[in-house]
């Protein structure tokens, strides 16, 4: 195997975990608001202070990372996080679970745009489709083989385990990680000569030498970002559903009994998988025939379309089954977006691509902040289908977004 695909396999194992923690909450959520009495609208703070934290120190830790690299920041990052998740389940009431999952966002911030920094060095423009499809792809999984590990350990053990497991998890991947990654390409002395110049000859020239120009706020002068930003704030709003809230929507919205919700939970983020990994490779081989301008652009519009209406037929459908299938279907066409819209960031990025991302994905999660805030105080008021109805609506708007997104346009100048 090469050894920029050995790089992007590991990546991708930190993906899995990255998201294991992420959604072993929410997969435990009965548990844990049985146990430490906690309602609704308290479970929503909860959940929407892991994205304030990550919101928050995003674009810093993306800034820090196209300093001082991926690698070092990957470490601080994974640690931190790992510590929490750890801490997560020796929580004993809302304040501390409400404080620790704060400083648990704080950890998790920064990790995709660093991966995304290390990408862009490993490899060449054209793959980075590809890259990064398989990177959220593993996310995906992760998900959702999270309620298989989750789950058992809970039911035999208790809520605290699972946060235990995956907490040590995160701490081996980082010491295989100081030991085995080197920051650039040439610094790698298993990488063969004629990889390092394939992936040298083909990065774009705003990756290939230079460094960043030093003020960062002047990326935002360009309309191009804030299109990305606002598409990704619809994007998230979506994505973050399922995230945070979609196991409680099951268990207490529609009624799915206990022996049910270990498929039910998981299914959507196969398919969501399915959808990264062909949203990426898509885009790839339309940016040949298109160009990247729609080459970028065409799959996630189409994708997002679909997925919106999707969410507002489920929203709308009584029978459970029907609903599972349809939210299932409008995971894996919402996730089409993903991996193209990293990718853009990359694009535009050039060697700001972690400040950038940084950017793109601070837009989000307030997207993700306010919709699992509010989502708990309109499910107690009105029952579930209502905040269904309205993030199914928001995705169907992030597709004509994109009609303003231009991967051609370059963010950054190089100062040498």
């Amino acid at each position: 195997m090469q050894k920029r695909y050995q790089v992007l396999t590991v990546l991708s194992i930190l993906s899995m975990i990255t998201f294991l923690d992420r959604i072993a909450l929410s997969s435990a959520s009965s548990a844990i608001m049985d146990d430490l009495q906690i309602n609704t609208v308290q479970w929503g703070w909860i959940l929407g202070i892991f994205t304030i934290a990550y919101g928050a120190f995003e674009v810093p830790t993306g800034w820090l990372g196209d300093r001082l690299g991926g690698k070092k920041v990957l470490i601080r990052v994974v640690l931190w996080w790992s510590f929490f998740t750890i801490l997560t389940g020796f929580s004993t009431g809302f304040i501390m679970l409400l404080v620790v999952r704060f400083l648990f966002g704080i950890g998790e911030a920064g990790a995709y745009p660093n991966i995304s920094i290390v990408l862009s060095k490993w490899f060449p423009a054209l793959e980075r489709g590809r890259a990064q499809a398989i990177i959220w792809g593993a996310s995906r999984i992760g998900a959702a083989i999270t309620p298989i590990i989750v789950i058992p350990l809970q039911n035999n053990y208790s809520w605290h385990m699972p946060f235990y497991v995956l907490g040590a998890a995160g701490i081996v991947w980082v010491l295989f990680w100081i030991f085995w990654h080197r920051e650039e390409p040439a610094e790698c002395k298993q990488i063969s000569r004629d990889e390092l110049l394939y992936i040298q000859n083909n990065r774009d020239l705003l990756t290939e030498q230079g460094t960043p120009q030093n003020s960062y706020w002047k990326i935002f002068r360009s309309g191009n970002l804030w299109y990305l930003m606002a598409m990704y704030f619809c994007y998230a709003i979506g994505a973050y559903f399922f995230q945070s809230w979609f196991h409680t929507y099951l268990q207490k919205g529609r009624m799915i009994p206990k022996e049910e919700l270990m498929w039910a939970s998981s299914l959507p983020y196969l398919l969501a998988a399915a959808g990264c990994l062909t949203g990426g490779w898509i885009s790839d081989k339309a940016c040949l025939r298109l160009g990247k301008k729609w080459g970028r652009r065409v799959v996630p519009m189409v994708g997002l379309f679909i997925s919106g209406l999707c969410l507002i037929g489920a929203a709308l459908t009584e029978d459970n089954l029907t609903a599972i299938i349809a939210l299932g279907i409008g995971m894996a066409c919402m996730d089409v977006t993903a991996p193209v819209a990293w990718a853009v960031a990359m694009d535009m990025g050039g060697l700001q691509s972690g400040a950038v991302s940084g950017s793109m994905n601070t837009a989000g999660l307030t997207g993700a902040y306010l919709s699992t805030v509010v989502f708990g105080y309109l499910a107690t008021s009105y029952g579930y289908y209502l905040p269904l109805l309205l993030i199914g609506v928001i995705v169907l708007t992030g597709a004509f977004i994109w009609f303003k997104i231009d991967a051609t346009k370059k963010l950054t100048a190089i100062s040498n």
